[in-house]
């Protein structure tokens, strides 16, 4: 089997979804990585909830300007015809349906839709709900970025989520370092497999039953 796909290349696999036209909310953590592989040509506007429409990719280090912050407090670079303005703003879009995409970090998917994504009951860690809940109620549509499994081994991709939910039913597409698998009103449906990795041994990856598309295809990214 190859390797897994690194956190950059999952991001690279997420990107390839996005549309012209299209206005995309990143989550923090992995997500936050999809703004540096938009598709080249397509005018695609990033939305943070702190109050930007159009954040360009991650700063470089010589690019880097304090005043320019997403929601994580991560530097951001904006494109050309970006908008900044009160965080308050960003959460009317949000509520108002404005977002055509959201693309969030998860915990766990569970094979209805529903997403736990805030409180994975860490002792060293707050709660961190954020606007999660807004986003995966106002966007139009939720995709997911996840190892698919935990360190330990443990499944993320499971029959009914363990933690406290975010949102029932919202998820359509979950983008792991071992497939994409998308949320169908029968439960889960593979759509990419890694290169070597047979379905049984996704099956014995995951915590529900799993469904492969009838030509599903090979998950790849470039180096990155």
């Amino acid at each position: 089997m190859t390797m897994p796909l690194s956190r950059d290349q999952i991001a690279w696999r997420a990107a390839q979804d996005l549309a012209e036209g299209m206005y995309v909310n990143l989550g923090l953590g992995m997500p936050v990585r999809v703004a540096n592989f938009a598709p080249e040509g397509e005018e695609i506007m990033f939305h943070s909830e702190n109050g930007i429409v159009g954040v360009g990719p991650v700063a470089s280090e010589a690019a880097a300007d304090p005043d320019l912050t997403d929601a994580g407090s991560q530097m951001i670079t904006l494109v050309p015809g970006a908008a900044l303005f009160e965080s308050s703003q960003a959460f009317a879009m949000i509520r108002g349906g404005h977002l055509d995409v959201t693309i969030l970090g998860g915990f766990e998917v569970a094979a209805n839709g529903d997403l736990a994504n805030w409180d994975a009951r860490a002792t060293h860690k707050g709660q961190l709900v954020g606007g999660a809940m807004d986003l995966v109620t106002g966007a139009k549509s939720v995709r997911v970025m996840m190892n698919h499994t935990t360190r330990d081994g443990g499944a993320r991709l499971l029959q009914a989520c363990t933690l406290p939910l975010t949102g029932l039913g919202m998820v359509d597409r979950v983008y792991t370092d071992l497939a994409v698998v998308d949320v169908t009103p029968d439960g889960f449906l593979v759509r990419e497999l890694l290169d070597g990795l047979g379905p049984d041994e996704l099956q014995d990856r995951s915590g529900a039953e799993l469904a492969f598309a009838e030509e599903y295809g090979v998950l790849s990214a470039p180096a990155l």
